[in-house]
């Protein structure tokens, strides 16, 4: 099956800005954003569900910042 994809442009600070939520370091913009996606949906169907996905995540954002400086 062929994948159909795009380019879009984004401002630089919004790259930025995604680059920062990244749970590791080669995730995708496109898994990045449907992630984002998702945790919108279920903002709107319920607001403690995505509240504790936002938790988890931000958990392993620190947890991966930790192990990456300690490879510095």
């Amino acid at each position: 099956m062929m994948e159909n994809i795009t380019t879009i442009k984004i401002f630089k600070e919004t790259k930025k800005r995604l680059n920062k939520l990244k749970e590791y370091e080669r995730e995708s913009y496109d898994q990045l954003l449907r992630k984002i996606l998702y945790i919108l949906n279920e903002c709107r169907k319920n607001p403690e569900k995505a509240k504790r996905i936002l938790e988890d995540i931000d958990l392993r954002i620190k947890r991966e910042e930790v192990y990456t400086k300690s490879k510095e």
